[in-house]
């Protein structure tokens, strides 16, 4: 009554695809990628407040994520040209608002990582970007 199945099954093939490609990683290795990730984001909004609002700080902020980056990837980030723009409060507070917020994801990824170094520079950026938007300070 029934035709029996006669061909793989499509999950069975996804499988034999996937375990000859290498796509299966490790927890730190998936982690590792995140935390390049954000960090390089956080390096991209550096490179922008560096060109809206130039600083020795933000040079510094930017050699050590690039460094960090270079560790971790084994090859330099990539860095985009900062966009052109007028250098308007909103936008540089919007650029720290991002940035602030991509460092506090490397730090939670560093984190969860155990990645001391990572930490160390997501949380000093974290403390630099909510200083520019007056989030810290007394009574805060």
């Amino acid at each position: 009554m029934y035709e029996p199945i006669r061909t793989q099954s499509v999950h069975t093939m996804a499988a034999q695809c996937s375990s000859m490609r290498g796509l299966h990683r490790s927890r730190e290795e998936e982690l590792d990628i995140r935390l390049a990730g954000h960090l390089t984001a956080l390096l991209t909004m550096t490179d922008e407040l560096r060109a809206l609002t130039p600083s020795r700080a933000l040079d510094d902020a930017a050699d050590r994520l690039a460094d960090r980056i270079t560790r971790m990837r084994g090859s330099a980030p990539f860095r985009a040209a900062p966009s052109a723009g007028h250098a308007a409060p909103a936008r540089i507070a919007a650029l720290h608002q991002r940035a602030h917020q991509l460092a506090g994801q490397a730090l939670a990824v560093a984190t969860t990582a155990g990645d001391t170094a990572g930490e160390a520079l997501a949380a000093e950026r974290l403390a630099a970007h909510a200083a520019a938007l007056g989030l810290t300070g007394p009574g805060r």
